[in-house]
């Protein structure tokens, strides 16, 4: 099985999945009736497609890396509240304090990037659902070009109205994630802020056994 032909069965159980709110394809054995020359009118819709399902895959990865920094951020947390404990001086002890507030910054800010994280992952998939719907509409302006039997049942306004619809809503709800965002970024200023502290007093963070760099 080809990577388009994989890409083509995976949108439709994608779509079958939306219902009838995205629902709309075009058969399969209509575009088989394609010549290869057809078919290249077809290669921009699928281009995108691939690259639309790249970037969920790129979501679920971003995710996993987070997670995983939250899990190392807690622990430079609970390091440095030993080193707080074991502290013999009060420069040390000082220190010790800082990476705690650092850590205790990371974690917050990561905590937010977690949730931008996963609702980028559900922007990425519903971009991928619209770019599934374009290519529904380029199979069928393909098959209706060159009169494919049984093409002509199928409404080309419908296709687009599909498309335009998913567009729609994906405006729509990036739109209402920018204060998800936004928080985010206010979390990433504060942890950067106790992070520098942090590097001026141990003149080079990186030497520090609890600040990592993001």
């Amino acid at each position: 099985m080809t990577l388009r032909t994989t890409a083509w069965w995976w949108a439709v159980l994608l779509l079958a999945g939306c219902g009838g709110k995205y629902g709309r394809t075009v058969p399969d054995d209509m575009v088989n009736k394609l010549t290869y020359e057809d078919k290249v009118d077809l290669v921009e819709a699928e281009n995108d497609l691939f690259v639309a399902y790249d970037r969920v895959d790129d979501a679920e990865n971003e995710i996993l890396r987070t997670r995983d920094q939250i899990r190392r951020a807690k622990k430079s947390e609970s390091l440095a509240g030993d080193e707080i404990g074991q502290a013999r001086d009060p420069a040390t002890k000082e220190l010790a304090v800082l990476a705690r507030d650092e850590a205790q910054a990371r974690v917050q800010y990561l905590r937010a990037r977690q949730d931008w994280n996963v609702r980028n992952r559900e922007l990425d998939e519903l971009n991928r659902t619209c770019a599934i719907t374009r290519y529904q509409l380029a199979r069928l302006t393909a098959v209706r070009k060159v009169k494919v039997p049984g093409s002509e049942r199928y409404d080309p306004k419908d296709f687009e109205w599909q498309a335009k619809q998913c567009e729609g809503e994906l405006a729509d709800r990036r739109k209402a994630a920018k204060p998800e965002r936004e928080r985010m970024e206010k979390a990433r200023a504060e942890w950067e802020k106790k992070r520098d502290v942090v590097a001026r007093k141990s003149f080079d963070a990186r030497a520090s056994p609890f600040v990592e760099k993001l």
